[in-house]
């Protein structure tokens, strides 16, 4: 059609010339300008109305009307100009339509005829017998060339139709793959998207063109997308990267993002076919590799547990064979003097003392395998809570006055501030006690001389709190994530100063979950540690989980905080001293 527009502007701005310099045109003149001008006309009407095989019809019309007036005026069938006939089934072979090829060889035939007849009126009888012979040549031709139109025809046809079913199979391939395929441009615009965008990242492939599908990286992955992307348009080697993308969810719950595997390479393109620009192109692969990579972190989870496992049993042996050793070397010790008592001449004094002795490291170590064993019925779940009504303020006095001696020999202050009115609690109160006692004697262990010890209650809705402050020598930031897992002692090492086997706030932790509640603990080193211990007022009604299925769960991942300094406590009462 270009051809013909540019010829068809020529002709109308060369003919104001040609009325200069010929005056006024013929008739035959002005056909011939107007079928140059065509051309104008069949594009107007085809931009209007959209029918190409209608225009391609024009188009011979207006050919063969030119030729046909041309003929007519210059011998008919005899004239130079009649031989054109047989282009134009060949110009209606253009539009691939058999529909067109067949009208543009009537009208030939047809105007063919016309010509016939006109010689055969005008002539003389050698004349007809000429016109008669030029005919059967012009139709002949005109045949011959409809048959290399239709066979043009046919072979566009079957062209189009095998890159059609081609373009079938590749077009079904990837709006079934569950893999999506892009190209991408040198600087990493997604050039095409594949439909299985769709259905991966919840958006049209439309909106992923250009940098639609960057905009949902996430921030941190990128430098990675991108880095990967130029590596291989300016190497050419193979690359693989792992990300994440923003994915909108059909059902209107928002967007989440979704772990991608992508695999990339060159765009494999022929070179007599593609520019420079077009050489450097990506083609990528990408698949959703959430699952795969959940299971990754999962198992770097587990391993980092067992990690930790191994190290808290290292621990553990180390400060039992510290816990253990030291008081049964006591007892072994002094029970051999008093054995040997008649070689010593001890007198009844200092077989008191040793017996003292004694009793205190065999007591110790009472103390530290039941600690172990509430801690090994905690984790397997065989803890069983007897909850009864009982006064809380009762409790914490008498948990008070069992560690006022221990206090008193520290140099502390042992505090207690509990409001009057104070409602009864539904707990199991040996529970409640091994909680308080535990809290206190770390508190007490863990303050210099001078320092201050507070225990409070107050009551919070459904819930009583619990809170244990002292003035010691807090704990560090480092260490208060792992505060209550078994075995773990801050600052610990195997010449500390302070014994224990770090199973205290284990317990306590152990232990507020099975009621239902939780332990926060805030601590800055050298200013204090505070522990709250928040329970429901009536653990019968308030624990959420069977003890059975959840108590280990629980303990590994319970219900912990640990944030900054701690917070400003109620008035304390001084209780003893």
């Amino acid at each position: 059609m270009t051809p013909r527009l540019l010829g068809s502007l020529g002709a109308l701005a060369a003919f104001p010339i040609y009325l200069v310099l010929r005056g006024v045109p013929s008739p035959l003149e002005l056909l011939t300008v107007a079928w140059l001008m065509a051309p104008i006309l069949t594009a107007f009407f085809l931009s209007r109305t959209g029918h190409y095989e209608a225009a391609h019809g024009l188009s011979s019309i207006a050919l063969t009307g030119l030729i046909t007036a041309v003929a007519a005026a210059s011998g008919g069938i005899s004239s130079f100009v009649a031989i054109w006939l047989v282009v134009v089934p060949l110009e209606a072979a253009l539009s691939a339509s058999r529909r067109v090829v067949a009208f543009g060889a009537t009208a030939a035939l047809l105007a063919c005829g016309y010509l016939t007849v006109v010689s055969m009126s005008h002539g003389s009888t050698a004349e007809t017998g000429g016109s008669t012979l030029a005919a059967i040549g012009i139709v002949s031709a005109t045949l011959y060339a409809t048959g290399l139109a239709l066979g043009v025809e046919s072979l566009a046809r079957t062209s189009r139709w095998m890159l059609h079913a081609e373009e079938g199979k590749y077009q079904l391939l990837a709006r079934n793959m569950t893999d999506v395929i892009t190209r991408h441009g040198r600087s990493g615009a997604t050039l095409f998207a594949s439909p299985a965008a769709e259905s991966l990242f919840g958006a049209r492939p439309s909106e992923l063109l250009g940098h639609g599908l960057f905009d949902r990286i996430h921030v941190l992955d990128r430098p990675a997308y991108l880095s990967a992307l130029a590596e291989v348009s300016a190497c050419g080697e193979d690359r693989s990267v792992e990300f994440r993308v923003r994915c909108d969810q059909a059902d209107s719950r928002g967007s989440l993002f979704i772990w991608i595997e992508m695999r990339c390479r060159l765009l494999d393109r022929p070179v007599a076919n593609a520019t420079a620009d077009d050489l450097r192109e990506v083609v990528a692969v990408m698949r959703d590799v959430t699952e795969r990579k959940s299971q990754q972190q999962a198992l770097e989870a587990a391993r980092a547990e067992s990690e930790r496992a191994n190290v808290a049993k290292g621990q553990f042996l180390a400060t039992m064979s510290h816990e253990l050793r030291t008081p049964l070397n006591v007892i072994i010790g002094f029970s051999e003097m008093l054995l040997n008592e008649t070689q010593l001449r001890l007198d009844s004094e200092r077989r008191r003392e040793y017996a003292n002795l004694i009793n205190d490291s065999g007591t110790h170590l009472l103390s530290v395998l039941n600690g172990i064993l509430d801690m090994s019925r905690l984790d397997s779940g065989e803890f069983e809570l007897r909850p009864e009504p009982f006064a809380l303020a009762a409790v914490l006095e008498n948990c008070c006055d069992l560690l006022a001696l221990k206090a008193r020999d520290a140099g502390l202050e042992l505090l207690v501030n509990v409001p009057g009115g104070f409602p009864d609690v539904v707990a199991d109160k040996r529970a409640m006690k091994q909680i308080l006692i535990n809290l206190l004697s770390n508190a007490i262990k863990f303050t210099d001389r001078g320092g201050r010890v507070v225990v409070a209650a107050a009551i919070d809705g459904p819930t009583f709190v619990i809170t244990v402050e002292d003035n010691g020598i807090g704990i560090g930031a480092d260490d208060l994530p792992r505060l209550g897992d078994r075995f773990f002692q801050a600052r610990s090492a195997y010449d500390r100063r302070h014994d224990g086997t770090g199973l205290g706030l284990s317990i306590v932790k152990g232990l507020a979950v099975l009621h239902g509640g939780e332990m926060d603990i805030r601590s800055h080193v050298g200013e204090g540690t505070q522990v709250i211990v928040r329970l429901p007022l009536d653990c019968e009604h308030s624990r959420r989980i069977h003890i059975d299925s959840a108590v280990d769960r629980r303990l590994s991942s319970g219900p912990i905080r640990s944030t900054g300094a701690p917070e400003e406590s109620n008035t304390p009462v001084r209780k003893s001293a």
